[in-house]
């Protein structure tokens, strides 16, 4: 944190962490800073497993260097764009994605969208800490010999046991976690600063060092040309469908930005630099070793280095639970308190920290990951269609200090836009798949800011039910 930040009562722990409220001026934060939180944020599994996916990883279709190489940066520059849009209003304002949403959903309808983030939330924060005990697992083997969670006897025998290593693991680093999440984004931000520049320099020397054991630069190149079967628009679909969620999270850091620079080069961080060496790095070691996760090609190569490797790991995916688990607390106390509950943001991280933990150790990552993240993938995307059509088309004027304390109880454009783009979203995952393997959630976003527009001009912004500030109750000035 920078010598000129403000003082620990300046920075939301008096505020809750601007759960209710805009971040003010006195509050935000250094560019430096937040683009270290970008660059922990973008550092997870995904990144990899995104690499071996246009590699062919286990025999599956691929793409050659070149076209993989183009289909990164298409999909990551896709999610720069989105990141940046929903960035802006966020940092002009100091809301974050709950309070923005009040505008396009109404006092309470906002709580739709709003629970459909903390389910997303809570779902990854317990994957990240099944993929961190899954390392350690890896590293300190099973002396115990216990085994906690057989998946065979689920009816999954290609997963592998759950070991008592394993479950101690996911208890101990979710009790970290929710520690440095309770503590707000200072605790965020210095975790990252120290940690992020160490996994950027890991990531590139054990890309160097797999390249280097396989023949280098040109007989990687040389191997991958033989890929085929994945084409651009398929490839596309996966980059952009393993980060979108994050993209759309990242409003509640943005509010702490101080202009449109520091938005550009937090986004930047993640989508431009950490997230796409991510996936080159994933693809070189699919096509060089057979594996993207880089962690398994240093367990051969010395105690050290799998230390080294399992350090980096936990230490780059702690930014990252952070961030989940702090947005939790910002999609879940507004929705709570919109319905008169009123619940601390410290409370709801250890409610919401304790219950994530106890997933993760139930093997929620090992089980049932891949099934969550799709669906919700589908689904959320759209719900961000709303407030980008009133924000840059419709309705900007009325993002405001002031007017986001008196709203309708109901908007209906944004809710019917939403349920609608929802429901295509599924659709089009699982129904009615989409042509050249067009993304369903960018689709199904697509189609509801249109069916916004047309929405807000066929009802005339029709609402419903009082005009209600933050906290539920009425007020009697009229919403705008």
């Amino acid at each position: 944190m920078s010598k000129s930040a403000v003082a620990p009562e300046e920075l939301g722990y008096d505020h809750e962490e601007y759960m209710l409220e805009p971040v003010p001026p006195t509050a935000r934060r250094g560019t430096f800073g937040l683009a270290m939180i970008w660059v922990g944020f973008g550092f997870v599994v995904t990144g990899l497993v995104v690499g071996g996916q246009l590699a062919g990883q286990g025999g599956a279709p691929g793409m050659p260097f070149g076209l993989a190489m183009s289909t990164i940066a298409t999909g990551e520059l896709i999610l720069f764009a989105l990141t940046v849009l929903l960035g802006i209003p966020a940092m002009r304002t100091g809301f974050n994605l709950a309070l923005l949403s009040r505008f396009s959903y109404g006092s309470k309808g906002f709580a739709v969208p709003m629970v459909v983030m903390a389910l997303l939330t809570l779902g990854w924060f317990a994957s990240i800490l099944g993929m961190i005990a899954d390392i350690w697992g890896g590293l300190l083997g099973n002396p115990s010999g216990i085994t906690v969670i057989d998946p065979a006897s689920w009816g999954r025998p290609d997963v592998a046991p759950v070991s008592l290593e394993v479950v101690l693991s996911c208890l101990a680093f979710g009790a970290l976690f929710t520690w440095t999440a309770y503590r707000g984004i200072a605790a965020i931000e210095k975790v990252a600063i120290p940690v992020a520049p160490f996994v950027l320099v890991v990531s590139l020397g054990v890309g160097a060092g797999m390249l280097a054991d396989n023949g280098g630069w040109g007989a990687m190149v040389e191997s991958a040309s033989s890929q085929s079967g994945l084409g651009f628009g398929s490839g596309v679909t996966i980059v952009v469908g393993a980060w979108i969620a994050g993209a759309i999270m990242g409003a509640d850091i943005m509010r702490y930005a101080k202009n449109v620079g520091a938005v550009l080069i937090g986004a930047g961080a993640c989508f431009i630099l950490t997230n796409p060496v991510l996936n080159v790095v994933g693809y070189v070691g699919a096509v060089s070793t057979g594996d993207s996760n880089f962690v398994n090609w240093m367990y051969d190569r010395g105690i050290l280095l799998a230390i080294i490797g399992v350090l980096v790991w936990t230490t780059s995916l702690w930014t990252t639970n952070n961030s989940e688990l702090y947005s939790n607390s910002l999609y879940t106390g507004p929705a709570l308190n919109a319905f008169g509950v009123r619940v601390k943001r410290t409370k709801i991280v250890l409610v919401v920290g304790v219950l994530g933990t106890v997933l993760g150790s139930l093997a929620f990552y090992q089980l049932f990951f891949v099934d969550f993240i799709t669906v919700l993938g589908a689904a959320f995307v759209p719900l961000v269609g709303p407030i980008l059509a009133d924000y840059y088309l419709l309705r900007r004027h009325e993002f405001t200090a002031e007017s986001y304390r008196r709203q309708p109880a109901l908007r209906w454009p944004g809710i019917i836009s939403f349920v609608a783009g929802a429901t295509l979203g599924l659709l089009f995952q699982y129904a009615w798949p989409l042509p050249f393997g067009f993304s369903s959630g960018i689709a199904a976003l697509l189609i509801t800011v249109v069916l916004h527009i047309v929405l807000h001009y066929a009802l005339r912004g029709r609402t419903s039910g009082p005009v209600e500030d933050v906290t539920g109750e009425p007020v009697s000035t009229p919403a705008r």
